[in-house]
This record gives C-alpha cells, structure tokens and sequence, in this order.
C-alpha cells in the first residue's frame, strides 16, 4: 500500500533534492555575472558586446539543456519501476543525444553568425562580440556532456556532486578570467575573448568531473557499462526526443524571448544594451535557483508517476510552487530593495546604473511568475507533458510577451522599461496557464492510476 506523506514531509524530501540543485545552479550563472562584472571594467562597449554575445548564445545553450532534460524524467520514472537495465541503457543513449546535439548547435551557431551585421546593433558591438561569441559557443559540446551526466545523475536523485563540480568550475573560471582578461602572469591581456576562454575551459572541467563520477562512484558504477556507446538502439532517441525537443523548445522561446529583448534594447544603443546586461544577470541568478526547485519536481513527479501514486504527486506539485513563491518573493524583495546598489558592482558608468536599477525594479515586480512557470514546466516535465505547455510558453512569450514590449518601449515612448513590461506580461501569462495545467493533468492521472 503507498504511504500518503504530509506537506511536511514532502517539504523535506523536495528541500533534500533541491538545494544541491539550486547552489549548483548558483554556481553556473554565477560564471556569467562573473563576466560580466569582469568584463564591465574594461568598459560600456565591451559589456554591451558581451550582452549580445550571451543573447545569442542563450538561445542555442537553453536548447541542447531542455534536451538533455528527456533524460530526468525517464530515468526518474525508470528508477521508480526498479529497472536498472532501462537506466543503463537511457544513460548510454543520452551520450549519444547529447553529444549529437552539441555539435549541430554549434553549426548552426556558426552559420547564424554570417549574418550578425543584420541584427540591427552598433557596430562595435558586432566587432568585439564576434570572436567572444565563437569561443564560448564551441564550450557548447563539454556543456552539453556535462549535462548529460548531470541530468541522469538528478534522475537517480543524485545532486550533491553536481553542486561541487560547478562550485570548483566557477572558481576555474574566475581564476582564467583574471589572468587572460587582463593578461597576468606573462599571459597576454585579451579582454573580452579571455572572458570566452575562461568559461571554455572551466566547461571542460565540469564535463569531465560529472563522467569521472558517474564512471567510478559506488553509487552509479552499476551503470558504468553505458559507456560502450557504440551498443545504441534508435527506439530509446524516442522517449528522450518527445521529451526533450519540447522541453528544449520551451526553454528557446523564454530565453529568445528576452534575447529578442536585447535586440531591442541594442536598437535603442550601447547604454541600454548594458544596462538590460546587468539586470539580466541578476535576473538569471533567481531564476536559475528556481530551476532547481523545478528540476527536483520533475524527479519527485515521475517518481510518483512510476509508482502510479497520484496522491503524493498532486502534494510533491503543490510542494513545489509554494516553494517556489516562497523563494521568489524573498528575491523580489531583495532586488527592489538593492535596486540601485547592483549595477555599480558591474559598472561606474551613471546612466547605465540608473537604467539598469529601472529594470531591476521591473525584475523584481515578475519574480512570482517567473518561478511559478518554471516550476510549471519541471512538474509537467515529470509527467512527460511537453506539447502542451510548449504552446503555452510560445504564445505567452511571442505571441503576447515580445508585442508588448515593442509597444510600450517604442510605440508608447516608455524605452528600456517599457521593454521589460513585455517580459513581465509574458511570464506572468505563462505561470498561471501552466500552473492551472498542472491543475488539471494532476486529476487526469488520479483517475487513470485508479482506473
């Protein structure tokens, strides 16, 4: 018979998963706020440059991670079941998957290069941004494996290892930063594209240590045959792909979303463009931790799912979104607070701290919505819903979000914060669609598992 667990207990187990999750997080944007606070002291153009850089790279970055994503919830559901040959097997075919996909983004990443003189920014910052794009967009494929381990690790419920190797990386980072930005100990001074080298480097580090310790921990050597990579079978891409392709399309369509911003904001010049940097990085900081509480919900939820136990998934959802609201709007209140305080840590420039500080505020007023959406995704996630909250994000995001943006920060003359009211829209629509999808995917299972 399953045991029907209180809100309590269900807190605890969710707070075990996530946390690990959550700081690993901290640790792998923290990279970016490191460049970009690194980057900022060579000046305003190079942090603008590093703004569109990043944009650009967001997209195809968030892609190949919602891919890697399919793998979560089947291992998670496989290990429910008890079947420790199916997650050999889904572990080897994800090296597989993951590693495919790293390389076409690159490609693509590439050839979308060809046409950065039509992107309608300043010239300087398609100057400096090129070369820094190029490197950091070939640390796509150790990421990409990175990922893989990671994600198979977390469907095992296995996180702690996770937070201690984008913790060393992070440090990795900061140390080849220092030295290839402003040429220390003999190495040349290479400003922006040191910053590049750094986060290459530092992803190498981290795919390297997820494999070293999927290969020989005590607690996934049982598994260590996945590597034999060659003994694969195209009905296990299935699964991973009708899983991952949405996921991966979910998270182009929020991220593009903001990167469509920074179009904006680089149309409206250098100043903006920095300014919409700095407050995206510290917006990416909360958010990234509540990706931690979504990626634990994704493994409690397809736990339940292969127990067939629709009482303690409904509560592990529920679980989740309050505390998801509950760390977002301790966030908010931070930000709002600080609002003036941060962006003097990147930059000494007043007009890009003031503007940054407006969107700040803005940030902080769409932090509810934006973990109670990502937490939407990772709980339907566990169920394997994709299609539908793929549609969600598309018209929140594109159909609606991006709009409003042009609206208020064009049409209506509001400039860079009526840019961030378009962000605000989008996700606010987006996190009450999908949670009221939960809602009711939640019944549907109930009644099925009682079937």
């Amino acid at each position: 018979m399953l045991e029907k667990l209180s809100y309590k207990q269900h807190f605890g187990k969710t707070i075990n998963l996530a946390y690990p999750v959550m700081l690993s997080q901290v640790g792998h944007v923290t990279v970016g706020i490191v460049d970009s606070i690194m980057v900022g002291q060579i000046g305003t153009e190079a942090l603008a440059a590093s703004s569109f850089a990043n944009n650009v790279m967001m997209v195809f970055l968030m892609f190949g991670i919602g891919m890697s994503y399919g793998i979560t919830p089947l291992v998670a559901q496989a290990d429910g079941e008890g079947d420790r040959n199916k997650i050999t097997r889904l572990l080897r075919h994800g090296i597989v998957l993951c590693l495919g996909t790293s390389l076409v983004l690159v490609l693509l990443g590439y050839l979308l290069s060809f046409g950065f003189d039509n992107f309608s920014q300043p010239e300087e910052v398609i100057r400096l941004g090129k070369p820094y794009f190029y490197v950091i967009l070939f640390s796509m494929i150790p990421m990409m494996l990175f990922q893989n381990f990671r994600q198979f690790a977390e469907g095992l419920s296995i996180t702690k290892p996770t937070m201690f190797i984008t913790i060393g990386a992070n440090l990795i980072n900061v140390l080849f930063n220092y030295i290839l930005i402003y040429g220390k100990f003999g190495f040349p001074e290479l400003g922006l594209i040191g910053a590049g080298w750094g986060t290459l480097i530092s992803r190498v580090f981290m795919a390297v240590g997820m494999m070293l310790y999927v290969g020989r921990s005590k607690r996934t050597q049982y598994y260590s045959t996945a590597f034999k990579i060659f003994n694969i079978t195209a009905a296990y891409f299935k699964p991973m792909l009708k899983i991952g392709v949405p996921s991966g399309t979910q998270f182009v369509f929020e991220v593009s979303a903001f990167a469509g911003a920074a179009l904006l904001m680089g149309r409206l010049g250098v100043v903006p463009l920095a300014a919409h940097q700095i407050a995206l990085s510290l917006v990416s900081l909360s958010y990234m931790m509540a990706t931690g509480i979504a990626a634990a919900s994704t493994v409690r939820i397809g736990n339940q799912v292969g127990r067939r136990d629709a009482f303690n998934l409904n509560r592990a959802g529920n679980t989740s979104f309050m505390m998801a609201l509950i760390f977002m709007a301790c966030c908010s209140v931070v930000y709002i607070v600080f609002h003036n305080f941060f962006p003097t840590l990147y930059i000494d420039d007043p007009e890009v701290i003031r503007i940054a500080g407006s969107l700040i505020i803005v940030a902080g007023f769409f932090q509810l919505s934006d973990g109670v959406q990502v937490v939407g995704l990772g709980s339907l996630r566990g169920m394997s819903d994709v299609r539908v909250p793929t549609v969600i994000t598309f018209v929140a995001y594109w159909v609606l979000g991006i709009p409003v943006s042009y609206l208020f920060g064009f049409t209506l003359g509001f400039g860079p914060e009526g840019v961030w009211y378009g962000l605000l829209t989008g996700l606010s629509i987006a996190a009450i669609t999908l949670f009221i999808r939960f809602k009711v995917l939640a019944k549907r299972k109930a009644l099925s598992f009682a079937a």
